[in-house]
């Protein structure tokens, strides 16, 4: 059997084996204790550090794209 195809059997398998990981880990209802509605609702940790990233990666690129222009 060839490396590519070896390659293409193994990442077949991984991804089966991790969606299947997925569903089996999710056994509590996806209940937060709020209404998605509700305005109150607080965001999660995760979104925040989400949103901080990507102003993280847009300063680093604005301040290379200002490096370059400047040479």
């Amino acid at each position: 059997m060839n490396k590519t195809r070896r390659f293409l059997i193994y990442t077949i398998i991984f991804v089966f084996f991790t969606i299947l990981i997925q569903s089996v880990s999710m056994a509590q209802p996806p209940d937060p204790g709020c209404n998605p509605d509700d305005p109150t609702c607080p965001i999660d940790g995760g979104v925040t550090l989400l949103i901080a990233a990507g102003i993280g990666i847009g300063a680093r690129k604005l301040k290379s794209k200002n490096n370059t222009e400047k040479l």
